[in-house]
C-alpha cells in the first residue's frame, strides 16, 4: 500500500471518532502550549536580566564587602558580608588612571509618604557618580551633586514609580516628602528604566545623598567606627582596562586594610561578565526546569494516545483480519496506526503552538512587583515543543501498532 493511501485510512479512521480524537489530541496541545508558555517566560527572564546590566555597559566593576570565611559567590550573599567599606576607601580608589566615575553606594527599603499616600521605595544613597555608573536619565529638575554630599542636604530624585504612585497629578519638584519621618525636598525625578537586578524594581529607585543616607536615615559603621558604604560602583575608561583596575583596586583595598600575604579579602571585586554569566545561569537552569514541568504534560499526553490506540487496535481487531485477509502486510498495518498516532500529536502540536503564543503574551502583560516580564518566544523552543510532541506521540504508537501488525488474519476474522 502506498503511503499516501496509508495516511487517507489514517484520516478516515480519525474522523470517524471526532469526539475521541479529539479528546487524546488534547493532551498534546496543553503539552505544547505549556512548554511554549513555560519556557519563553523563562526566556524572557533571562532577556530582562542581561538587558538590564548591559545598560550599564561592559566597562563598570563593583567592589563589595564580604565575609572571607564564607562560602559561596564572594559578594552577593548579604547575610555573610561584613563592614569593610568606607568613603575613604572610595576616594583613594577614584586615583585608579583608568577611573572614570566612582560611586560608593548604600541601599535600604524604606516608606516614602506624601500627605496621605505613601510608597515602598529603595532608598539609595550615593555620590553625583552614581549618574554615570547606573545609567540613570533625568526627565526634568536635577540630580544630587557634591556640594549636597558635602552638606548632608535632605534632598531626593524620585524614579518613575514613586512619581507615578504619589504624584499622578501635580509637579512633586520642590515638594516635601517624608522618608522615616525626615522631611526632604524633591530636587529631580528620573526617566522611566524598566528591568529589575537582584528582584528590584529599577524604576521603585530613589537617589539621596549617601552622606545623609549614613548619618539620617540608616546608620551603619565599620568596626573601626567609620561609616560603612554597602558597595562602590566603578566605572573604567573601557573594558579593556578591566584586568588592570581589578589588580588595582585588591592591591589597595588590601594595603588599607592590613591584609597579610596568604590572608583572605575582606571585600569582593565584581565584574559586569561575572554578574551576567552567573545570573545567565541561573536563569537557564529556571528556564530547563520550568521546560521539564511542562513536558510532563506531553508525558501524559503520549500515554493518552497509546491507551486510545489500544483501544483502537481491540476495536478494529476484524478490520484488520480482513485487510490481511485481503492482501495487506504487516508494513502496512504498522504504518497505518503509526500514522494516526503521528497526526494526533503533529495537529494536537499545531493547536498547541497557537495557544503557548496566547499564553506568552498574556504572561507579557502580567506585573508582579511593578515589573512585566517579557515572554520570548524563538523558533528554537517552537521546533523543540513540536519535535519532542511528535516524537512522544510515534513512540507511543509503536506498541499498538506492533501488536495491530502481529495479528494472526484467521484469529482476527474470528474476532468479535
Amino acid at each position: 500500500m502506498k503511503f499516501r493511501d496509508s495516511l487517507t485510512t489514517a484520516l478516515k479512521s480519525l474522523a470517524s471518532n471526532k469526539l475521541r480524537s479529539g479528546l487524546t489530541m488534547l493532551g498534546m496541545v496543553i503539552g505544547v502550549a505549556a512548554v511554549i508558555g513555560l519556557m519563553s517566560i523563562g526566556r524572557g527572564a533571562e532577556s530582562m536580566v542581561t538587558s538590564t546590566f548591559e545598560d550599564l555597559g561592559s566597562d563598570v566593576v563593583w567592589v563589595q564587602p564580604h565575609n572571607p570565611d564564607a562560602p559561596g559567590f564572594a559578594g552577593l550573599s548579604p547575610e555573610f558580608a561584613v563592614n569593610s567599606l568606607t568613603m575613604d576607601d572610595a576616594e583613594a580608589l577614584a586615583d585608579i588612571s583608568s577611573v572614570v566615575a566612582i560611586a560608593p553606594t548604600n541601599n535600604n527599603y524604606a516608606e516614602l509618604v506624601v500627605g496621605n499616600e505613601s510608597f515602598a521605595a529603595m532608598v539609595e544613597g550615593s555620590t553625583p557618580d552614581v549618574k554615570q555608573t547606573s545609567n540613570y536619565e533625568l526627565e526634568y529638575g536635577q540630580f544630587i551633586t557634591d556640594r549636597n554630599v558635602a552638606k548632608r542636604d535632605t534632598v531626593v530624585v524620585l524614579g518613575a514609580n514613586a512619581v507615578e504612585e504619589l504624584f499622578p497629578s501635580s509637579d512633586p519638584l520642590g515638594t516635601k516628602i517624608k522618608i522615616k519621618g525626615k522631611r526632604f525636598t524633591v530636587i529631580g525625578v528620573l526617566e522611566p528604566k524598566g528591568g529589575a537586578v537582584m528582584g528590584v524594581n529599577m524604576d521603585d529607585v530613589v537617589v539621596i545623598p549617601i552622606t545623609t543616607f549614613q548619618t539620617k536615615l540608616f546608620a551603619n559603621q565599620t568596626a573601626s567606627g567609620q561609616d560603612a558604604v554597602g558597595s562602590i560602583a566603578i566605572q573604567l575608561a573601557g573594558s579593556e582596562y578591566i584586568d588592570g583596575a581589578i589588580a588595582d583596586i585588591k592591591a589597595i583595598l588590601r594595603d588599607r586594610h592590613h591584609i597579610d600575604s596568604g590572608e583572605k579579602d575582606d571585600f569582593a571585586v565584581i565584574s559586569q561578565e561575572q554578574v551576567v554569566g552567573m545570573l545567565t545561569q541561573i536563569t537557564g537552569v529556571f528556564t530547563i526546569f520550568l521546560g521539564a514541568i511542562a513536558g510532563i504534560s506531553l508525558m501524559v499526553g503520549g500515554i493518552g494516545i497509546m491507551n486510545i490506540m489500544l483501544v483502537s487496535v481491540t476495536e478494529r481487531t476484524r478490520e484488520i483480519g480482513i485487510r490481511k485477509a485481503l492482501g495487506a502486510k504487516r508494513r502496512d498495518i504498522l504504518v497505518q496506526f503509526l500514522l494516526e498516532s503521528a497526526v494526533m500529536s503533529l495537529v494536537g502540536s499545531g493547536i498547541g503552538i497557537v495557544f503557548g503564543l496566547i499564553m506568552s503574551r498574556i504572561a507579557s502583560g502580567i506585573s508582579i512587583s511593578g515589573t512585566n516580564i517579557p515572554a520570548v518566544v524563538s523558533p528554537d523552543i517552537v521546533v523543540l515543543a513540536i519535535s519532542v510532541a511528535i516524537l512522544i506521540g510515534i513512540v507511543s504508537g509503536i506498541y499498538p501498532a506492533m501488536r495491530a501488525a502481529r495479528l494472526n488474519p484467521i484469529d482476527a476474522l474470528h474476532y468479535g
